[in-house]
């Protein structure tokens, strides 16, 4: 993780994004554990954004939105399936 960090202290830090679902485990080479397996110095410089799935009357009205956009015309029980099937 040292070379992230410098990465991340440079003039041109990149963009970072990281996805994990490891929750409290050892840190990699080390005995030390902490959240996600990330060193905590790290940790510190991250932006957390935890995620949850679309909930059905979400979906449905993303795809009533998509569809207006996209100009295509959709029945609603076809958008009740796909809203399932997603």
């Amino acid at each position: 993780f040292s070379w992230l960090n410098r990465a991340l202290e440079s003039d041109m830090a990149p963009v970072l994004i990281i996805a994990t679902n490891r929750g409290i485990t050892k840190i990699r080479g080390t005995e030390y554990r902490s959240p996600h397996g990330i060193p905590i110095d790290l940790l510190d410089r991250l932006l957390i954004i935890s995620t949850t799935p679309y909930s059905d009357k979400e979906l449905d009205h993303i795809l009533h939105i998509r569809c207006q956009e996209e100009d295509v015309e959709m029945t609603d029980d076809a958008r009740s399936l796909l809203t399932r099937i997603a």
